[in-house]
């Protein structure tokens, strides 16, 4: 028997690398010499970095980089052992977790400090980077994040101005000339999950800004910032980031990187699989095993179990769910393609109960998974 174990974390509560030590525990009581491959999995939001890090055989380093209020902090990101691949996850530098709550307006933020770590990796000799872009605080275009870089933003007057949201309707030109020329032979990566477009009813700043302290005036003036800027980026670059499927992510910051780094967007979850070469270890196993904190309708948009349902089809191996909670009808349930899928809990109680037992639970769960199967299978035990 062989068990691939491929889960996303339950926020709050478990690690994706937890999950496998448990889901092995109770399987080897039914399978005890049963092949179990752990492979804990992430879509390239917060977190991800942790999930990455052996799969790089990489080592974290420190910088001192810009908050998203232009605050020194000691910042990190991941660099493989030979310096050519770096992971950097966007919310280490210019995150919302980084600022207390009365701190949020993505009218004030930047991304600056992401580009502080994009450079540091380029000047390190990394020539392929993945950026996590998920948790952001702000909602600057990128701009922040380019002007690290070395691109440089005038207002009318030909004033430089600071790479903030509140500054993008004055952008007027984007001189090029400084930018770093380490950028232009790296390969870079941007995990993207979602399809926001950068401005309008769906953009960056309306979906968006309100949960990070943007007012509904504050929106407006946003949305029309990121028209206005998308505006020069076109005639500066020749590039309508309006048509790019995901470039109002992290506050449009999914468009500046495919104009300002020559970044592709791709989906988090399949950038992290390759790196974990997930296809190889897939083959003749008998089972996938995922999981997430809540099985919902969000899981059918990009979401972990989703990108692991999609590449254990590909060789038609079965994938059984493990999760807190499981909020999807059996129609959306066979059309994600889940063979099995079950909800943990095994208790009314209130959230931090279920927190409490959720590695109890968790084991108890496998166990009876793999007791079921054996028995349909009429196999023994």
């Amino acid at each position: 028997m062989k068990f691939i174990l491929a889960p996303d974390k339950y926020k709050g509560s478990l690690t994706g690398r937890e999950f496998c030590e448990t889901v092995a525990r109770g399987l080897t009581k039914v399978f005890p010499n049963a092949e179990l491959i752990h492979r804990p999995l992430a879509d390239g939001g917060d977190g991800t970095i942790d999930v990455v890090a052996d799969y790089l055989n990489a080592s974290k380093v420190t910088v001192t980089v810009k908050d998203p209020l232009f605050r020194n902090i000691d910042s990190h990101y991941l660099l493989s052992e030979d310096k050519q691949t770096a992971f950097i996850e966007m919310s280490e530098a210019s995150g919302y977790k980084l600022l207390q709550k009365q701190e949020m307006n993505c009218m004030e933020t930047t991304s600056y400090g992401t580009g502080e770590l994009i450079l540091d990796a380029l000047e390190k000799g990394a020539r392929n980077i993945v950026l996590g872009i998920g948790g952001s605080a702000t909602n600057d275009g990128g701009m922040g994040m380019a002007k690290a870089l070395g691109y440089v933003f005038l207002d009318v007057n030909g004033n430089e101005l600071e790479p903030v949201g509140k500054n993008l309707g004055k952008v007027k030109e984007i001189q090029k000339s400084q930018v770093n020329s380490k950028l232009w032979d790296a390969k870079i990566q941007v995990a993207c999950d979602v399809n926001n477009p950068f401005y309008g009813e769906n953009g960056a700043a309306k979906v968006y800004g309100a949960q990070k302290g943007a007012s509904e005036e504050e929106i407006v003036l946003l949305d029309k910032g990121l028209q206005g800027f998308a505006k020069v980026l076109q005639s500066t670059f020749g590039v309508d980031v309006q048509q790019i499927a995901g470039a109002g992510a992290a506050g449009g910051l999914g468009g500046g990187a495919v104009v300002f780094l020559n970044a592709e967007l791709a989906s988090g979850v399949d950038l992290v699989m390759e790196l974990a070469h997930f296809d190889a270890v897939l083959q003749g196993a008998d089972w996938v095993i995922t999981g997430e904190g809540q099985l919902d309708g969000q899981t059918l948009s990009g979401k972990t179990i989703n990108g692991v349902v999609r590449s254990a089809k590909k060789y038609d191996i079965p994938v059984a769910a493990f999760c807190g909670s499981v909020d999807i009808s059996i129609e959306a349930m066979q059309d994600m393609g889940l063979d099995y899928a079950v909800s943990i809990l095994n208790q009314i109680g209130n959230l931090e109960d279920a927190k409490a037992k959720t590695i109890e639970n968790l084991e108890l769960a496998s166990y009876n998974f793999a007791n079921l199967w054996c028995l349909g299978k009429g196999q023994p035990k």
